[in-house]
């Protein structure tokens, strides 16, 4: 996604340093390149060894350094910038900043930046509240600086409030969204499905999965970023729906599920089945609660919703989830075939940081051209994106 960019993180000294290494590791997994330049006193906080071996490139915090390479290294580092995070930025850079102070490569090389700037303050909450500190901010505000507000939360001196310093997986969303403001689904209306279904047993028993709607939701968020419209079929999910989806079509069953697709596919370019609904459900309807030593249920199975679209679907877009335990990739390319999908996410859930309920995801996206592209672990909000982009290509 990131594959063309070059950023800069700027680490000044404050004990947010640790998080920056999450920064690093996130932009590199999304295939930028990543300089890095610490003040002395960032070092004493994360050794600069540690930013090296993420980036794969040397860090800089001497100004005065002897270099092999002849070079005036705070202006080649500016001039191939394509974005600057500055993370954490503490009261005291954030002062220089405001002023033009140009004291140490960090604020030298500040000055010369012409690519967009991203800065996240970190303090202490009475620091972060001092009306100097405020004034700074605004100053770099009018000047185009993009400020990530701090977040509330117990900072390292014990005291409770805001000054954190805002997450990684925040701070890089927003240098995606910065450096890719894609609006390639303006005028594009994607359904996609989320979360799983139950089937009731009696009267208070029912059969479900463990998916919680969070791939699901991950897609239909990108979609509203990237300019489409969503209709969101939702299960049983354990996240919050964002109130900019404009419609939500909310179901219990696999029927009702069907139901809905069937209902609202026509109006849509895409279709993304990234719910876990149930394949069987009781055959007889119980209103009370069973009781006894054993119990034996008869199951059906229910209507096959992937495919019934796959049958109607035209030229709509059908992508397709293959979560598995076993002979992933074979059971991925078989459900394909028999879905008449145009793409199929398979995930192999015994794997650690993917399937259900996680906030990362492990998967594989194959299409029906027979390209494979096997992601390492990312959050489920960098594997949607990268959905989006095969569904539209």
């Amino acid at each position: 996604m990131l594959r063309r960019f070059n950023v800069l993180l700027g680490v000044s000294g404050g004990i947010a340093c640790y998080k920056s290494c999450e920064i690093v590791s996130r932009l590199k997994k999304l295939g930028a390149g990543v300089d890095v330049i610490m003040t002395a006193h960032a070092t004493e906080f994360v050794s600069p060894l540690t930013f090296e071996t993420l980036s794969a490139r040397p860090v800089v915090s001497d100004m005065f350094a002897r270099e092999k390479e002849w070079e005036v290294e705070h202006i080649s580092l500016a001039k191939k910038a394509d974005l600057c995070i500055i993370a954490p930025a503490t009261a005291n850079v954030i002062a220089k900043f405001a002023d033009g102070i140009a004291d140490d490569m960090l604020t030298t090389t500040f000055l010369a930046l012409k690519c967009p700037i991203i800065l996240a303050p970190a303090m202490n909450t009475n620091m972060y509240e001092n009306v100097a500190v405020k004034e700074n901010l605004e100053r770099l505000k009018s000047r185009g600086v993009i400020v990530l507000d701090s977040i509330e939360g117990r900072l390292a001196c014990g005291d409770n409030g805001k000054g954190k310093m805002a997450e990684p997986v925040d701070i890089v969303a927003k240098a995606v969204e910065v450096l890719c403001p894609k609006s390639d689904y303006a005028g594009k209306r994607v359904l996609v499905t989320a979360g799983a279904t139950r089937e009731n047993i009696d009267g208070v028993r029912f059969i479900t999965n463990r998916s919680s709607g969070k791939m699901g939701i991950e897609i239909a968020k990108a979609v509203v970023k990237r300019g489409g419209k969503v209709t969101l079929v939702k299960g049983l999910t354990q996240v919050d729906i964002p109130s900019y989806i404009d419609k939500v079509v909310e179901v219990e069953t696999t029927c009702q599920m069907y139901d809905a697709v069937m209902e609202n596919y026509q109006d849509c370019d895409v279709i993304i089945k990234a719910a876990a609904p149930s394949d069987y459900r009781p055959k007889d309807k119980i209103e009370n609660k069973l009781k006894g030593e054993t119990l034996t249920l008869e199951l059906v199975k229910n209507p096959d919703i992937a495919k019934a679209v796959g049958e109607v679907k035209g030229d709509r877009r059908l992508v397709v989830f293959c979560a598995e335990t076993q002979n992933l990739i074979e059971s991925a390319k078989q459900k394909l075939t028999s879905k008449n999908a145009d793409i199929v996410v398979a995930n192999d859930v015994t794997l650690e940081g993917a399937g259900f309920d996680t906030d990362t995801n492990i998967v594989t996206i194959i299409t029906r051209d027979g390209k494979s592209n096997s992601l390492p672990k990312m959050s489920k909000s960098e594997v949607a994106d990268v959905i989006l982009d095969e569904a539209i290509r």
